[in-house]
């Protein structure tokens, strides 16, 4: 075991939330107190610590990974100094403080997440999600490494709608895996080319290249306005407004004020 430090306050149970609060999710596996995530054929263990969060293992090669999906380019002192001008994320900034959203580490399962969370339940999200992985990921320990983009371009539509996707979904996915779509390359663009990039792809739509900002790449602004949780949080917090529009109130901690306003609404 190697710890990690992380800038303080860290809160290391509302930070891995997301992956205990709609069911298990066998690629970011809860198990005894840790998260479990298979990094470059290698599975590794995170548990909180008093300085920030002990990893087993953790090199050199890992550790930009690790750093990444723990969310550590977010800039926390900045969003709180923001939030303590407003009223409605002032409360939440200080009862959720030292949450750090966590960052999906591979743009290829960020996409084909969003495409299993269109127009179900998150609870039946994870749920498909988990059978997709467990038929064409590989299981490494206890957790598994999300099925390969490769390994999903081989498979057969019929393969996939066998898991729980519907045949237009099934469509989608090995299509996208098919295509030419350099998903690297989207790193380096801005936002909107990014969304350009995204959108030009069957079945991916807004809603899938603002989460694919928000929670692979991590973008500040980033704001997922069609979202449903989003929506409601939002409806919940601040009452019947625009959600396109009240985007601005948040610039240029936007990415921070979604995740703040559903962990708000579904932490007590």
């Amino acid at each position: 075991m190697a710890v990690l430090p992380l800038p303080q306050p860290y809160r290391f149970d509302v930070s891995t939330e997301r992956y205990r609060a709609f069911g298990i999710d066998l690629a970011n596996l809860w198990l005894e107190g840790g998260l479990h995530r298979v990094f470059d054929g290698t599975e590794v263990r995170i548990e909180e610590v008093p300085e920030g969060v002990d990893v087993d293992p953790l090199d050199r090669g890992l550790r930009p990974d690790v750093e990444r999906y723990l969310g550590l380019s977010f800039d926390l002192d900045g969003f709180r100094d923001f939030a303590e001008g407003d009223p409605v994320l002032a409360p939440l900034e200080e009862r959720l403080r030292g949450f750090r959203p966590p960052l999906v580490p591979d743009p290829w399962e960020a996409l084909i997440t969003s495409i299993t969370a269109q127009q179900v339940s998150l609870f039946s999200a994870f749920a498909i999600r988990n059978r997709l992985i467990e038929r064409f990921g590989e299981q490494i320990g206890d957790a598994y490494a999300f099925p390969t983009r490769g390994r999903l371009a081989a498979a057969a539509k019929d393969e996939i709608v066998a898991v729980g996707f519907s045949r237009r979904k099934a469509e989608y996915v090995v299509e996208l895996a098919r295509s030419d779509l350099d998903l690297d390359e989207l790193a380096e663009l801005p936002d909107d080319e990014v969304t350009e990039r995204i959108t030009a792809e069957r079945g991916l739509g807004e809603w899938t290249a603002d989460w694919f900002l928000a929670r692979h790449l991590g973008r500040a602004t980033a704001w997922p306005a069609g979202d449903l949780g989003l929506r409601k949080a939002v409806e919940h917090f601040l009452g019947a407004v625009d959600v396109r529009e009240v985007a601005a109130r948040f610039h240029p901690f936007q990415n921070l004020s979604a995740h703040y306003l559903l962990v708000g609404l579904r932490v007590p």
